[in-house]
């Protein structure tokens, strides 16, 4: 398959009441088409952060956003742009990361955690230097990583509520 340039093309989540920062590496063909975090079917992203939550699934836009916020976090991704082929991250060349200062200056973060080792990496390589912030990589939410089970995605990803 080949590459193709693609930008991000939809605004982080956040307000100055956030605590938690989630990054993933790039939105997904499902995301790009429905123009939000994590748009395919099969990832378990918003059905784990609203168990952990307590929270119904949400199932529109203003809904995650709603999750999101009421909860403390806030969601983007550690590149704007790229070469990409399909959703493939280990595809991914020619990167041009996200500009985080914008969340960190306007937001309450005290600690970024990665949705996956490759969004953990990029994220040591371009932004560590700008913020000095460490970051914890948690599992890929993704249907790729069928190793995790939603409970043990769950029991991984519970730190996030736990240290904020």
């Amino acid at each position: 398959m080949d590459r193709t340039l693609e930008r991000h093309e939809f605004a982080p989540v956040y307000d100055e009441n956030s605590r938690v920062l989630i990054l993933g590496t790039f939105p997904s063909v499902k995301s790009r088409e429905t123009h939000f975090y994590y748009g395919h079917p099969q990832n378990r992203f918003w059905k784990l952060l609203a168990f952990l939550c307590r929270w119904p699934i949400p199932a529109t836009i203003p809904e995650k956003k709603e999750m999101l916020l009421k909860n403390g976090v806030a969601l983007w991704d550690v590149i704007q742009s790229c070469e990409i082929a399909g959703s493939s991250d280990s595809s991914i060349k020619n990167v041009i990361p996200s500009d985080l200062s914008r969340i960190l200056t306007c937001s309450s973060i005290t600690r970024i955690y990665a949705n996956g080792k490759t969004a953990q990496k990029l994220y040591d390589k371009y932004q560590k230097p700008q913020t000095c912030m460490d970051i914890i990589a948690l599992p890929s939410t993704s249907p790729a990583n069928a190793a995790y089970s939603f409970n043990r995605l769950a029991e991984s990803w519970a730190q996030i509520f736990q240290d904020s």
